[in-house]
């Protein structure tokens, strides 16, 4: 029996995508999203009791904004009601990570917030459901979630980099050197790259300025590829470029597994001053405004989510 794979409007094209990579085993379902005359969703499952008797359900979802977290969450609190196996949600980025703590008094810990909210689904007959998370901004939120209710499983978009460096060393170029913005990155990244030397940046306040400086490794003469899990404006990767290329460094490429890219952010790249910038579809406005932009490349998580959902 086939997993039926129910999506949000922005995600059809990944969808679509997820299907081709295992025909046999996943089926898309449809969901009709619409709007009454006051704005708030009008949601219609189609043809909900069919899907229901298939091996189990898998929602694709995107929380672009704070309306779309709440359609897509109706929607997703519905579906239990209907199925005798457990339901797994596909959530590529976790839009509220950047904000996981409180630093001072007033503070809101929105990525709390949002993990309260999906902790609050209720189960289906076959149990909690799934939570399926890439490269969270910080290993720390998995405990946000209440398990009881929840099961996060967090998977990465790093493998498919890997692919693009192989094939970088395909054709008979020097191992690139893989560089990390700041200890953080390299704690969480460094070690889904044996074989590869390290170049670990970091940041140092001169008065009311961040300056990036190299802290570990020497990028002269080298193709350095900076890795991070998502990028925003950008600011950082630039930063750590300019730094690394007073280094030495011949090129600089980045990947990170989520380009979100604020208010068209991503044209800052456009220049010529990156070789390649890798992302995956995992924002997907983002996706669909930098396809065939070089220096962008976007990775599709298709393949891997294919496999998520027929683990």
């Amino acid at each position: 029996m086939k997993t039926v794979l129910f999506y949000c409007p922005q995600m059809e094209a990944l969808a679509k995508k997820i299907v081709v990579a295992r025909p046999d085993e996943i089926e898309l379902g449809s969901i009709t999203w619409d709007r009454f005359k006051d704005g708030f969703p009008n949601i219609f499952v189609e043809d909900v009791q069919h899907a229901a008797k298939r091996r189990g359900i898998a929602f694709l979802a995107s929380f672009d904004t704070p309306g779309d977290i709440f359609e897509q969450y109706a929607a997703l609190h519905a579906l239990p009601d209907y199925l005798e196996q457990s339901l797994q949600i596909l959530l590529p980025y976790f839009p509220t990570g950047t904000m996981e703590r409180v630093d001072e008094l007033g503070q809101v810990a929105t990525a709390s917030t949002l993990a309260s909210l999906l902790s609050s689904i209720p189960p289906s007959s076959g149990g909690p459901p799934e939570l399926v998370i890439y490269d969270i901004h910080a290993l720390g939120e998995r405990h946000y979630f209440d398990r009881r209710y929840v099961k996060p499983r967090l998977e990465s978009g790093i493998p498919l980099l890997k692919e693009q460096l192989a094939a970088l060393e395909g054709f008979g170029t020097e191992r690139p050197m893989i560089a990390f913005p700041d200890d953080g990155a390299w704690k969480r990244f460094h070690r889904k790259f044996p074989g590869y030397h390290d170049i670990v940046c970091q940041k140092v306040r001169d008065g009311d300025k961040r300056i990036v400086t190299v802290k570990e490794g020497n990028p002269a003469g080298r193709h350095v590829v900076i890795i991070d899990d998502l990028v925003q404006t950008g600011g950082t990767l630039h930063e750590c470029r300019n730094t690394l290329v007073a280094a030495g460094a011949v090129a600089v490429s980045a990947y990170a597994t989520h380009g979100v890219f604020p208010e068209e952010s991503w044209r800052t790249f456009t220049d010529g001053s990156f070789a390649n910038i890798w992302i995956t579809d995992s924002c997907p406005k983002t996706a669909a405004s930098v396809s065939g932009i070089a220096p962008f490349r976007v990775l599709s998580l298709a393949g891997s989510l294919a496999e998520v959902i027929t683990d």
